[in-house]
């Protein structure tokens, strides 16, 4: 059975450049388990957009432990509210979502393996076509 601290999980970079070093993560059956940390303020509206998810939004449920900062879900196009999960909190965003990191953030993941794939595969397209990430600033603003 398969098990690693979050520094000794495969760097996500090696399937998909665009998560530099901020990604770590490995497939374990069907779902893969990430850790992630963001160092700035990140909204993935764009990205989603940009990189063709089917209405601009994830389609992989994240069910996961936040260490550090806090993450946001919204639902565009939806009448679900607005979420946030804060450092100390497990959580799940169903499919459907934007997240947004409002803050640095630290998070341990657990998700369908073909979902996160295909969520990833859309954000390395944007970043392929040259756009990545809101500006710092403007994140904050959200």
């Amino acid at each position: 059975m398969p098990h690693a601290k979050p520094s000794e999980l495969k760097p996500g970079n090696l399937r998909w450049p665009v998560s530099g070093d901020s990604f770590r993560s490995e497939q374990w059956g069907d779902m893969e388990v990430g850790y992630t940390s963001v160092d700035e303020p990140l909204d993935c509206t764009d990205q989603y957009k940009i990189g063709g998810l089917p209405g601009g939004v994830c389609n992989c449920p994240h069910y996961g432990y936040i260490f550090k900062g806090s993450i946001r879900a919204v639902y565009p196009g939806s009448d679900w509210p607005d979420e946030e999960a804060v450092a100390g909190e497990a959580y799940f965003f169903p499919a459907g979502h934007v997240l947004i990191y409002p803050e640095p953030t630290e998070i341990l993941e657990l998700n369908p393996a073909a979902a996160l794939v295909t969520c990833m595969e859309a954000m390395q397209r944007a970043y392929d076509l040259g756009r990545f990430s809101a500006p710092a600033e403007e994140a904050a603003a959200l």
